[in-house]
């Protein structure tokens, strides 16, 4: 089984991937599975493993998903291995060890942790924005065969960590990510501007539900990922963070 979590569509389409290459169905985390995951459960009974693949949120677990490791209740075999395959723009520091103990906590067997270079879409600091588009598309180019050497890695059974943890992983995964989570992840600054034309897919398509429509436009409260599908979603490219976003691009995965 693939429990996969999505921001713009990246994890989903490698969770696909190796769902189709081991002949694993994905359970994708929307809605009140997401937001309420300790009144939930998933029955993993008649699986051979379990693969954990999401996001890397500045180096690190994305805050939803630690709270859905904390949470979720697993019906079925406790001694299944699980896995991480996660995805990242550039690298992911040490968001594996993070993973390892938040699996391990749990009693579960942490086998192996992988990491897959996908698209940038992190766009609400200063310096951060998409991917030129040719560098988007061989990043793309480039998954599926990543993708099919995790799959003979985890088909064989074996044990090992494959992942591009980059420079200074203790200070990114260590002192930035726990920053990031405090002071970066605010909803506050979301706003509409006035090319908004009330399509709703921004309220539609969040996986946290945390966006309604007031007066035909839409407002965030205070239960966001932080995943940025409203901003890469929006047609008219009318969602803003602050101004953060202005000038910056939009991407996301057509898998989504």
């Amino acid at each position: 089984m693939i429990i996969c979590y999505t921001g713009t569509g990246n994890s989903l389409a490698v969770a696909q991937h190796l769902a189709d290459a081991m002949g694993d169905n994905v359970v994708r985390l929307e809605g009140d599975i997401l937001t309420s995951p300790g009144q939930n459960t998933i029955d993993i009974s008649g699986h051979k493993r379990v693969v954990w693949c999401f996001p890397v949120y500045s180096w690190g677990v994305p805050p939803v998903m630690c709270k859905f490791l904390k949470q979720i209740t697993l019906n079925g075999d406790g001694t299944l291995p699980h896995y991480m395959v996660a995805t990242c723009g550039d690298d992911a520091g040490r968001t594996h060890t993070q993973w390892r103990h938040l699996v391990s906590a749990r009693g579960w067997d942490a086998r192996n942790a992988f990491t897959v270079v996908m698209p940038n879409t992190y766009t609400l600091m200063k310096g951060f924005n998409v991917d030129p588009a040719d560098v988007e598309q061989t990043k793309l180019a480039k998954m599926p065969g990543a993708v099919e050497h995790i799959t003979q890695k985890i088909l064989s059974g074996g044990r090992g960590d494959e992942v591009l943890v980059g420079k200074w992983s203790l200070i990114k995964s260590g002192i930035i990510y726990p920053w990031f989570v405090r002071y970066a992840m605010s909803p506050k600054p979301f706003h509409h501007t006035d090319a908004c034309i009330s399509c709703e897919i921004c309220a539609r398509s969040c996986p946290m539900t945390n966006i309604s429509m007031v007066d035909g436009h839409p407002q965030w409260h205070d239960n966001c990922a932080l995943c940025l599908r409203c901003y890469h979603l929006c047609p008219k490219h009318a969602v803003a963070y602050g101004k953060a976003t202005i000038n910056k691009g939009q991407y996301h995965n057509p898998s989504l």
